[in-house]
């Protein structure tokens, strides 16, 4: 086995972002007894509504750290969901206790992310080994010898961090990415996402409306979930159209009535508009600098599985980094990193999402027609629809690659590419 030199093995963990896939790694290295410097640019800890899902395979991930159970105290435990046409209503019912017998977590856990921040926060802002720069922007990074180092600039000026490994979880414009060259390939959707919350329960306006559903249209589809503080939908914006005029308070209103009607108004507790990707970079590491999150890997949301697959990353680089500390040998650690959490993000998330998305807008109506059937058709077989469920709660990738084993306990670990 190789080990870094000296020096470099005694320096802190720095991690870029402190969103929940950044603070996950955080709470997973300081509980292995890592020191960790997190840089955030942020003032205070996120509070970003946007992800709002966590999947079995995820819970199962942060159960390990202790945190599952507070979420569940706060969280909204969803066994099914609708797939749904804006014209015929319920297409198929998917429920996920058909998946009891191999996870404990048979459902998906709706809670909006800003809560697993602030938990985290929490328990990393008591914890010995770790210091939290909040308002403190990464500007550069750069090897350092078996280490890292790090530019940051915060209110009292420029300095430099030094650390063995970087985790950059600085989502999509990652600071950490572009420093490095690294490519982020792939391509953005005409239109943009706009999400609209309201404390109407949106389940007694629409009848049959499960608390999570994907609605299909060929001229404006839907995605509705219910969260602990609200109702969400999300809906395209046409490229053609402001950020402005979506946004204006009577346009919001215009679209939640066209939902179902509510006399007085729908209140409107926060609306949010931004353009959504499909992109993945070219590598995931370079050095002992390692990309997880959106800062690797940006997708539609129709599926909530970016969220956590980004948590699946931080997971997987913290214990190979804990390991490479240890004495294993780093190459091999970084490089099954790279190769596996890549392979996952093109053939499970970027797929995934894609498909999803263009399922709900498809506007060719034999195609329509095809696609509902064959949803139909998978949600009556209980194998297919087992299938389908385990592959979108992710337990499938989670099942095929694990999630941090050793290089030499996966056969298909040490067969992926790095890059």
């Amino acid at each position: 086995m190789q080990r870094q030199a000296h020096d470099a093995h005694e320096l802190p963990v720095v991690i870029v972002g402190g969103g929940p896939v950044g603070m996950t790694a955080a709470a997973w290295l300081v509980q292995e007894g890592t020191p960790v410097v997190l840089v955030e640019a942020e003032p205070v800890p996120k509070t970003d509504w946007r992800a709002s899902t966590f999947h079995a395979a995820t819970l199962e991930l942060l159960e390990l750290i202790g945190i599952t159970a507070p979420m569940h105290d706060e969280g909204l435990v969803v066994p099914v969901y609708h797939f749904r046409d804006r014209r015929a209503g319920l297409v198929a019912e998917f429920d996920f206790t058909l998946l009891s017998d191999e996870t404990r977590y048979p459902y998906r856990l709706q809670l909006n992310q800003q809560h697993l921040v602030r938990m985290l926060y929490e328990r990393l802002a008591g914890a010995d080994g770790v210091e939290l720069l909040y308002g403190t922007r990464a500007t550069g990074v750069a090897a350092d010898g078996d280490g890292v180092r790090v530019e940051v600039r915060d209110t009292s000026g420029t300095r430099t961090l030094r650390g063995s490994h970087l985790i950059g979880a600085d989502g999509p414009g990652s600071t950490v990415r572009q420093s490095l060259g690294i490519g982020f390939d792939g391509h953005t959707y005409p239109e943009r996402f706009l999400i609209a919350s309201t404390t109407v329960d949106l389940s007694g306006q629409i009848p049959g409306l499960a608390d999570v559903n994907y609605v299909a249209d060929p001229h404006q589809w839907l995605f509705i979930l219910r969260t602990p503080e609200s109702w969400r939908t999300v809906w395209p914006v046409p490229a053609d159209q402001s950020a402005e005029e979506a946004t204006r308070p009577d346009r919001l209103q215009e679209q939640l009535q066209g939902l179902a009607p509510y006399p007085g108004g729908y209140p409107i507790v926060d609306h949010q508009i931004y353009r959504v990707h499909q992109r993945v970079a070219s590598t995931f590491r370079r050095g002992n600098v390692a990309l997880i999150g959106d800062a690797a890997h940006i997708n539609s949301p129709m599926g909530g599985v970016g969220l956590n697959s980004g948590i699946h990353d931080a997971v997987d680089i913290a214990r190979r980094v804990v390991r490479i500390r240890a004495g294993d040998d780093p190459e091999a650690e970084l490089d099954a990193f790279a190769g596996i959490r890549r392979q996952v993000a093109v053939e499970y998330v970027q797929a995934d999402t894609q498909r999803n998305t263009e399922r709900l807008k498809e506007t060719d109506e034999r195609r329509r027609r095809a696609m509902h059937d064959e949803m139909r058709s998978i949600a009556a077989d209980p194998d297919r629809s087992r299938d389908y469920m385990r592959r979108v709660s992710l337990l499938e990738s989670v099942r095929r690659f694990g999630v941090g084993l050793p290089p030499e306990q996966d056969p298909q670990a040490a067969a992926a590419p790095p890059g």
